[in-house]
């Protein structure tokens, strides 16, 4: 026979916290998925940004290879030698490559990878659980 079930005021204390203990469950596992979502999204994010990186640089690279090796020519052609001129191109290169790695590492630690929304979510859950908790545990 199916139980037919009491309105809340005549419930009784085991089966209003039966119902908290389920509820709660329930809740943890919304909160678990809001998390894993919200995580995916910023993993999502920061993988773009990465591909942007690399292609970027890839690109970046073979027309830094065309433009290094023209310089150079020119600089020899200019009376430098191919030595000096080598050299001189070879430290500017490597500074602005430097300064390019430090933008890209600089973007990527201002990314927020905490996952504030579900903390925040967390903590009203808390306050609610507490709440019922409390008016559970009051005698009827």
């Amino acid at each position: 026979m199916d139980e037919v079930q009491r309105p809340k005021e005549e419930r009784s204390l085991g089966e209003l916290l039966k119902d908290l203990t389920q509820e709660i469950t329930t809740l943890v596992r919304q909160e678990a998925k809001l998390a894993k979502a919200e995580m995916s999204e910023k993993a999502s994010r920061i993988g773009k940004d990465l591909a942007f990186l690399a292609a970027g640089g890839a690109v970046a690279y073979a027309g830094l290879l065309a433009l290094i090796a023209a310089l150079i020519i020119m600089l020899a052609n200019m009376g430098l030698g191919w030595g000096g001129a080598a050299l001189l191109v070879g430290l500017v290169v490597t500074g602005l490559g430097g300064f390019l790695v430090m933008k890209g590492l600089n973007a990527l630690k201002q990314e927020d990878l905490v996952p504030r929304q579900t903390i925040e979510s967390l903590k009203e859950d808390k306050h609610g659980a507490q709440s019922l908790r409390d008016r559970a545990a009051r005698p009827s």
